[in-house]
C-alpha cells in the first residue's frame, strides 16, 4: 500500500485536476446517484461497499474505485466508517 502523498501524486499524473480526501462515518449510505465527472475513489483507511452496474463490490485499505461520468452508483462506507480520496476529472 501507497502513501496518501504517492496516491495523490498517482492520481495528479492521471489527470485528476481536483484531489482531495474525504471521510464518513460507519455506515453511512450514498443513495443511486452519478457524478458529472469521471472520479476516482482510494480506500486509505476503513472500507466501501459500492455497487454499480449490477454489480456490488467490497473496497479496503489500497483499493481503487473509478466511477465514469453519469454513471448510476451507490455507496455504503463500512462499520467503522471510511476514509479515501477522490480525484475528478
Amino acid at each position: 500500500m501507497h502513501t496518501e502523498e504517492q496516491y495523490r501524486d498517482q492520481l495528479t499524473k492521471e489527470g485528476f485536476t481536483r484531489i482531495y480526501a474525504w471521510e464518513d462515518p460507519g455506515e453511512h449510505f450514498y443513495p443511486d446517484h452519478t457524478h458529472g465527472t469521471v472520479t476516482s475513489h482510494i480506500v486509505l483507511d476503513g472500507e466501501m461497499t459500492v455497487v454499480m452496474g449490477g454489480e456490488q463490490h467490497k473496497y479496503f485499505p489500497g483499493d481503487r474505485c473509478d466511477v465514469p461520468a453519469g454513471t448510476l452508483h451507490s455507496a455504503l462506507a463500512g462499520p467503522h466508517g471510511c476514509r479515501y480520496l477522490i480525484g475528478e476529472k
